[in-house]
Order: C-alpha cells, then structure tokens, then sequence
C-alpha cells in the first residue's frame, strides 16, 4: 500500500502556531484547495485524534471515503462513528495498513498530526510526502516530524501555489 503523508508547515517546519491547533486559521486558500482536492480523490485517510478535533466540523463525510482516525481512547469517540465513513482504532501504522491492504486498498493519505507522521515513518511505512510550505515563521509550535529516524529523499517536483511564495513540495521517500 502506498502511503502519502499530506503535510502543510510554516518555513520553519512547524504545523501548529504555538499551542494552537487551528491550522486553517494560517493556511492559505491554495493549500486549503490542494487539501480538498487530495481528500476528495482519497478512499482512505487516516489522521490522528489531535487532528482529527481540530478538524471534526469541517469533516465531510462520504460513502466513498473511510476516515481512520488513530486514538489509544477509541471508546471516547462511540458516538462519532459512521461505520465505513469515521471510525476510531487503537492499532500501530503497521497493523492498520496490513488490515486495509487485504481489504483490498491501494493508496492511504496521511494526515497527522505530528506523532501520526512520526510513527508511519518509524515504521518505515511513508512512501510520499506531499508538504505544503506556507510563508510565515513561528516561534513555537508543533514540529512536523518528531522521530529522529534518518531518512533519505528524493524531491520529485517543486509547484509555486501563489504570488506569497506558498510552495508545494513533493518527495518520495528510499526505502530504507
């Protein structure tokens, strides 16, 4: 299964501004359209609990489209399961994507957060990374990636998103 993680951060690598998680509060409009356009197309994604409240009212769900969102407290979230559409695991990367690989899917995009980037690329499991690089700075914030894994990268294409300087970046990942 191939594995993208759909990334957007600051030029100083950060996804949060500071302790806020509100991250289409900073985004631009071209990321936010390169993000509906990716989410639209994908049959599975999976995201971490973190992101997914960040995230929860904007969530459009489809038949389409099943939403895996990775918690160690997937009971705190019985009441927001769509069986097929939103459901809750408390599995590793690798026991969620050897489950949907035999259920036949081909492609999961990766959401995040940070620990969710973190743990898929520990596992060795990323295979693109598709990061969006918004023109602004943080002092503080939530990195992207936390693992201290080195992994190597091959830039495949480089796409100027608006006249700001917003950057679309694509990578695929070695095998290690």
């Amino acid at each position: 299964m191939k594995v993208i993680a759909l990334i957007v951060q600051s030029i100083n690598g950060r996804i949060t501004k500071g302790s806020d998680e509100k991250v289409y509060q900073w985004t631009s409009g071209e990321d936010k359209e390169h993000l509906k356009k990716m989410t639209s197309k994908a049959s599975l994604i999976v995201m971490g609990s973190t992101t997914y409240e960040a995230f929860k009212k904007y969530i459009q769900l489809s038949p389409n489209t099943l939403r895996m969102v990775m918690t160690s407290q997937p009971e705190k979230y019985k009441d927001d399961i769509v069986i097929g559409q939103l459901e809750f695991v408390n599995k590793s990367p690798k026991e969620l994507v050897e489950k949907y690989e035999k259920k036949g899917y081909k492609e999961l995009l990766l959401l995040g957060g940070s620990k969710i980037y973190s743990s898929f690329l520990e596992a060795g499991l990323l295979n693109e990374l598709l990061i969006t690089i918004e023109p602004v700075l943080f002092g503080t914030g939530t990195p992207f990636i936390e693992s201290h894994k080195h992994v190597s990268l091959k830039l495949v294409s480089i796409e100027k998103l608006n006249d700001k300087g917003t950057l679309l970046l694509k990578y695929s990942v070695y095998p290690s």
